[in-house]
């Protein structure tokens, strides 16, 4: 709730019942309980006990000072105003300590208005669950620009950060290693075609250092194996030379 307080209302001041954070907090709250629809936020919003709502902090109205819930249409037009992502940091977790990171970025569903575009949120995730940050990719630009100013702002000592392939990047690696001190474990692709013909060449089918994760999803079952090898004079024309590199092979079966 503190954490929320710090953000700016972005609603006008005429016509405001409803207190800005209780109205993000309730939403939250359903969310946690289940619901996964704006109506079925609503109804727990309407159901909500009176002792719940005090806690987070919902409108009191009448001489009796009852609790009134927001309603889902307010509920949908303030976590609206708010914008995809426009929560994250201010509820974010410190990646400081953690002991890997995640990067990846997503169009949000249903952000797309006429000729306005889909709202595009990279976002940093710590490797127990927790969401770093999620900010707006301003129009005009990408994840491959973003990706400094993203992590800039965390300490990431000793953290290993995980990127697909759109960030196998020589500026990435020397941000990351040189100047957050932290570890990088990227993809390498055919977009990258020297390291990646380099990488290939290397006696994988050698390997004794593997692992096998089977899982099912989507409608099938896939079966991945890691392989790791140490590298050296390979010749990858890549800054802060990687000691590391593992190949992920997917199989899938329907």
């Amino acid at each position: 709730m503190e954490r929320l307080r710090l953000s700016p209302d972005p609603r006008r001041r005429r016509g405001v019942r409803h207190p800005f954070v209780a109205v993000p907090l309730v939403a939250a709250s359903a969310v946690v309980a289940g619901a996964r629809s704006y109506t079925a936020i609503g109804q727990w919003s309407a159901n909500a006990p009176r002792h719940a709502l005090a806690r987070l902090g919902a409108r009191v109205a009448g001489s009796l000072s009852v609790r009134v819930a927001p309603s889902a249409a307010t509920i949908r037009r303030i976590v609206g105003l708010v914008r995809p992502g426009g929560l994250a940091d201010p509820t974010g977790a410190d990646p400081a300590g953690s002991d890997s990171a995640a990067l990846d970025g997503k169009a949000a569903r249903g952000s797309r208005h006429g000729q306005t575009p889909a709202a595009h949120l990279p976002a940093a995730m710590t490797g127990d669950g927790r969401t770093v940050t999620q900010p707006r990719i301003p129009d005009k630009t990408n994840e491959i620009t973003r990706f400094a100013a993203l992590l800039a702002p965390f300490d990431l000592t000793g953290v290993t950060v995980t990127a697909d392939a759109l960030h196998t990047q020589r500026a990435h690696a020397r941000f990351l290693v040189d100047e957050k001190k932290a570890h990088c474990l990227l993809v390498v692709k055919a977009n990258q075609p020297e390291p990646h013909r380099g990488l290939r060449s290397l006696p994988w089918k050698d390997v004794t250092a593997r692992r096998y994760d089977r899982e099912i999803g989507h409608g099938r079952r896939e079966t991945r194996v890691t392989r790791a090898l140490t590298v050296t004079d390979l010749g990858l024309d890549f800054p802060t030379p990687p000691r590391l590199y593992a190949s992920c092979a997917t199989a899938p079966t329907a």
